[in-house]
């Protein structure tokens, strides 16, 4: 009873602090930049993949990035991504890819403001080197996720070539999708984990952050199933506000509550970070 209601405790805690820093404002903030931020991302990954010659990786990771998302969420952009990756060429490895780059690092950006405010840190580092760090995970996050993709593509074959010795693995041919959608699994849960430890003022070690992880990552399934499951019954509703806007408008709504549980999870180690100091000092007081 008394660890439900420490939990409790540190849960609303966090929540509270999630209001005072105007978390609300900020996930609105992250939305925004993310939903931005994807487009000139998915343009700098097609030139990358067109300059080493395999223009289907792009198509790959474009469905790594949206496998965790709700069909009827990734269903209505669907189509606008393909136009990105069917459009863009190899030669905007260029001037535009410089674009490209700068301004899907604005989507960075965006979360490093939401973190510094959940843990309650300040910056005293310079824009231009924070700015550059951020270009730097966007370059570090394309060429990764053609890495995985790569796996994935060729994941299949050397399972189809391993059918020819080892018969037993037939059974789980059917599978693939599972796959697919632990690989995009894994890819969060390695980014959170990134993002929680050094995005942010300051450094932290895995055990500080790992709560607000496990949290988020539970929270955003959670937000995905039921999301999925109004909009399965009530997607008219958007097609009435907002006509033509409407696919977009779910892709926005969907990422605003993915970003203030993102601010949560970070909220919730800062709060957990609370209560631990708040126990030693009492430990102190006693000794």
């Amino acid at each position: 009873m008394n660890t439900i209601r420490l939990c409790w405790r540190v849960a609303l805690d966090a929540f509270y602090r999630f209001n005072a820093d105007d978390g609300w404002a900020i996930a609105s903030h992250i939305a925004l930049s993310v939903l931005m931020s994807m487009f000139p991302f998915l343009i700098l990954v097609t030139a990358l993949a067109a300059f080493i010659g395999s223009q289907n990786l792009a198509d790959e990771v474009a469905g790594l990035i949206v496998a965790a998302w709700p069909p009827e969420v990734s269903g209505g952009i669907a189509g606008e991504i393909h136009k990105v990756l069917t459009t863009a060429r190899g030669d905007i490895l260029t001037i535009g890819a410089v674009f490209a780059v700068y301004f899907a690092s604005s989507g960075i950006e965006s979360l490093r403001i939401g973190l510094n405010r959940a843990y309650g840190l300040s910056e005293t580092r310079p824009w231009w080197l924070l700015r550059l760090e951020s270009v730097g995970y966007v370059l570090i996050a394309a060429i990764g996720l053609l890495a995985l993709a790569f796996l994935v593509v060729l994941g299949p074959l050397v399972f189809r070539a391993a059918l020819g010795y080892l018969d037993w693995l037939e059974p789980l041919e059917s599978h693939y999708n599972i796959a697919r959608f632990s690989a995009a699994t894994f890819v969060l849960t390695v980014a959170l984990l990134i993002l929680h430890m050094w995005l942010p003022a300051g450094r932290r070690h895995i055990e500080e952050v790992w709560p607000g992880i496990v949290a988020t990552l539970a929270l955003w399934l959670t937000c995905g199933f039921v999301f999925g499951r109004y909009l399965a019954d009530f997607s008219y509703t958007y097609v009435t506000y907002y006509a033509g806007l409407a696919s977009a408008m779910v892709a926005l709504v969907f990422l605003y509550f993915i970003a203030w549980i993102f601010i949560y999870g970070g909220e919730l180690n800062a709060a957990i970070a609370r209560e631990r100091e708040i126990r030693r000092e009492m430990r102190n007081r006693v000794t």
